[in-house]
């Protein structure tokens, strides 16, 4: 069964990636190996979400597009702690009657770093296919949960009303699809808006979008500029709030809003609110267009461990490194589910009933028994947060399919059982 997941509005589904590599698909291992790497083996922005070089891609954006850092502090990095249980023992049931391995799973859904941690303990740690413990990975969507918790953070301050219209805080979109949409309609992706995802047409608003962040057919480079962007969106015919939609436009609006509040870019944030706070390991950098114009809908590269670092903040109510990071209401509220009716509204689809259980404030909730929360990015990226459980689990992937039932599908249904043998053991809690 072939589930339909939207996350490809994100940049990174413009390529059109084709269902299986040819056998003559230059070798993966080899890709920019060599003083200079062959031509064959060469990784460039132009073929970096092709397969198989966005194998190498994805874990060295730096090199290809241009960056800003997210400073990590002079301080040390937290230690978490490691308690390695045999998960690869165990078998796990899917769809169809299927089963399979946990290192088999890693392997078909193209895994670059699994990380899963119970009561904030490491219990289970892989690096594959070149990627190493220090290597920084394109989050992408997951992108979106860290902006969306930076506004709600901003509205807990009071610095921003998540009632109010969101061309109050950027008079830019007054005109446009956001001009009479509130902020809360935004975090939520209630908006209405026209916005064609049609990959084939090269004159489609996904091309034009991606294109300002170099990806998408060189003819659609009309805008220097996210801002000049967005203000050209039109509103659809239905009313806001009516439906969840998502659309990744949506998030660069709430980027927007962070830098027009601040007058700090979303880096500067991220580094002041969890990068230093938190005791990263490493420096993040977000991916930027030619204006400087940072990608807050999917432009985040992180070390595995960092990521796993912010999804236990989340699920210990917002403390961390014996800090209150984020309030704990913001917490709460990442973790309690959304609307089910306004998610599934414009998605009559078996993702949504099956798989997914609703969507608010840049966060996915999983229709399985525990309703864990989600960061999700295609080709295979998540912070999976279970608060039943006490887990969390990081995957950064680079799947040939943008979106698909190996980590869309099969991924939820793996976690949810690696939860529920978690909570057989009942280790101790790390103090």
């Amino acid at each position: 069964m072939k589930y339909f997941l939207p996350i490809a509005l994100a940049v990174c589904a413009f390529v059109g990636l084709s269902a299986s590599a040819e056998e003559n698909t230059p070798d993966s291992n080899k890709l920019m190996r060599g003083f200079p790497p062959s031509t064959e083996h060469r990784v460039t922005s132009e073929n970096m979400m092709e397969v198989p070089y966005i194998m190498w891609g994805l874990r060295n954006v730096r090199e290809l597009q241009p960056t800003r850092d997210i400073y990590r502090g002079d301080g040390p990095a937290t230690i978490i702690v490691k308690s390695p249980i045999d998960l690869d023992a165990l078998s796990f049931s899917l769809s169809q009657g299927r089963k399979t391995s946990l290192s088999n799973w890693l392997d078909y859904s193209a895994t670059h770093s699994f990380i899963v941690l119970h009561k904030g303990r490491i219990v289970f740690e892989r690096y594959l296919n070149g990627m190493a413990p220090h290597d920084r990975h394109n989050m992408f969507s997951v992108t979106k949960s860290y902006v969306g918790t930076l506004v709600l953070i901003l509205i807990d301050q009071g610095l921003i009303n998540a009632d109010e219209k969101i061309s109050v805080y950027i008079p830019e979109l007054k005109e446009g699809a956001f001009g009479d949409a509130t902020v809360q309609q935004v975090l939520d992706m209630t908006v209405s808006i026209q916005f064609s995802e049609d990959y084939l047409n090269p004159d489609a608003d996904v091309w034009r979008y991606g294109s300002i962040f170099g990806l998408g057919p060189q003819s659609a480079r009309k805008d220097d500029s996210i801002y000049e962007f967005l203000p050209i969106l039109k509103k659809n015919t239905h009313a806001h709030g009516e439906g969840f939609h998502y659309v990744s436009p949506k998030t660069e609006v709430l980027g927007w809003l962070l830098n027009k509040v601040t007058g700090k870019h979303v880096s500067a944030l991220l580094s002041e609110y969890f990068w230093q706070p938190m005791g990263m390991d490493r420096d993040g950098y977000i991916w930027i267009d030619k204006a400087g114009g940072e990608l807050a809908a999917a432009g985040l590269n992180t070390t595995a461990r960092d990521a796993a670092r912010f999804g236990q903040m989340i699920l210990q109510e917002g403390r961390y490194n014996g800090k209150q990071i984020i309030p704990a209401a913001v917490a709460k509220k990442i973790i309690a589910p959304g609307d089910r009716e306004v998610f599934q509204r414009f998605y009559d689809d078996p993702w949504y009933r099956d798989i997914g259980h609703s969507y608010h404030d840049q966060w996915w909730t999983f229709n399985n028994a525990h309703k864990a929360v989600s960061g999700i990015g295609i080709h295979g990226q998540f912070i999976y947060i279970d608060p039943v459980a006490d887990m969390v689990v990081v995957k950064q992937s680079a799947h040939h399919e943008a979106e698909g039932d190996a980590n869309e599908v099969d991924g939820p249904m793996i976690w949810q059982q690696i939860a529920e043998h978690l909570m057989t053991l009942d280790p101790p809690e790390v103090e």
